[in-house]
């Protein structure tokens, strides 16, 4: 993977920051995309070596060919891509009044439709590299129905079953694939609950899994990598779960062994 170029989006925080940090150690180059978090990646470009920050709001098809240019421009090449921005509206699901069509589009634009417009900006040049590939953070809420909002859970699944329609379409060339991750202890949450409102969360979550673990950005980061490295090229059109097992237990009232 070395020398190769991959374009994270939303690379400036959360996931996409450790993914950026991860592929880096592997000597892979980084566009770090963002919309409104100049400086975290402007100050993470500045971390890690060989990576540039760039600005594009990747609802805007142009904004996503721009974006795919401004690798080309600066390293020559793309090899990797991971759709990493996304956004969410909380509804509680049983509340049919909460969401508008409006929230849907929204949602959609950038969860779904703008993964769809990054991967065909970047699809020329990747076919050329040999090496293309392509991973979707999904969500398990895409998987199961539950998480948010009704309308984020059904943008993760429209962009689950992409994954398949364009893994088959873009082979031999370009391969692609989805995480579904579960609960990722994220900045997102430490910001609104505080340091100790997050440590108790992350006990909470834990508690209730299989692996007894609260996932952070780095857990995710790993398989993301993973997926990108060619040596996992018979790997195509796959959506891996990350959610420390919890997976295991749906449907289940209590887990086996454990006192309810």
């Amino acid at each position: 993977m070395k020398d190769a170029v991959a374009i994270v989006t939303g690379g400036g925080t959360g996931i996409g920051a450790s993914v950026v940090r991860r592929l880096a150690t592997r000597g892979v180059r980084c566009v770090i995309n963002y919309a409104s978090s100049r400086d975290e990646a402007e100050a993470l470009a500045a971390e890690v070596d060989g990576a540039i920050a760039v600005r594009a709001d990747i609802v805007d098809d142009a904004a996503c060919r721009t974006l795919a240019q401004a690798a080309i421009d600066a390293f020559g090449r793309i090899d990797f891509l991971v759709n990493n921005a996304g956004r969410t509206k909380f509804a509680h699901h049983e509340n049919l009044d909460a969401l508008q069509a409006e929230d849907f589009i929204d949602i959609y634009r950038l969860n779904t439709i703008a993964p769809f417009q990054m991967i065909r900006a970047c699809a020329p040049a990747m076919r050329e590299g040999g090496i293309g590939a392509v991973v979707n953070i999904a969500s398990v809420a895409g998987v199961w129905g539950h998480g948010s909002s009704v309308a984020y859970a059904a943008s993760k699944g429209a962009l689950i079953t992409m994954t398949k329609s364009l893994a088959r379409v873009l082979a031999p060339s370009i391969r692609v694939n989805a995480v579904a991750p579960g609960y990722v202890g994220t900045g997102w949450f430490e910001k609104r609950l505080g340091t100790d409102g997050l440590a108790k969360l992350n006990s909470r979550i834990a508690a209730g899994v299989p692996m007894e673990m609260a996932a952070g950005p780095d857990d995710i980061a790993g398989p993301v990598v993973m997926l990108l490295d060619p040596d996992c090229r018979v790997i195509t059109g796959e959506t891996m779960v990350l959610d420390a097992g919890a997976h295991l237990d749906i449907g289940l009232s209590r887990r086996p062994g454990r006192e309810s």
